[in-house]
């Protein structure tokens, strides 16, 4: 769903014009991020903590040269549902019939598992002691 639509679904239960709606809506969300930038944390009850919090300077790789990158530290936004939403999104695994985006989501979940698992198994190289006993083992695997 997007900002367009939540508008839209607003102006409509509550008979306002879909810019007025548009308003309070960008209004609200200006909000939450003045105050996350300002105070660091805003609770909003039966809905979630949205949370600054540091994420620490780290060395990554770049996947497709495998040199090192310097990562800086940095801040990001973290979000924890409240017990209400956590319920009814838990609540969706027991549903006999799931929402047919959550399907979808799944199925791309799955289909992107296995694409890993293929990619990975085609980057492989065979330990050649498996078939000759008197060969060197090799390990496999990322060891660094």
């Amino acid at each position: 769903m997007t900002k367009k639509e939540i508008v839209r679904v607003i102006s409509e239960e509550l008979g306002l014009t879909q810019q007025q709606t548009k308003e309070v809506v960008q209004r609200t969300f200006d909000s939450i991020v003045e105050t996350l930038v300002r105070e660091g944390r805003i609770e909003l009850r039966n809905f979630g903590v949205f949370e600054v919090k540091p994420r620490a300077a780290r060395i990554a790789r770049n996947p497709k040269t495998g040199k090192e990158v310097h990562v800086p530290e940095k801040f990001v936004v973290s979000f924890k549902p409240g017990k209400v939403m956590e319920q009814r999104v838990q609540d969706l695994s027991e549903q006999p019939s799931r929402p047919a985006w959550l399907d979808a989501e799944l199925n791309e979940m799955h289909a992107a598992e296995a694409a890993a698992s293929r990619s990975k198994a085609a980057n492989s190289k065979p330990n050649p002691s498996a078939e000759d006993p008197d060969a060197p083992i090799r390990p496999t695997g990322n060891w660094s």
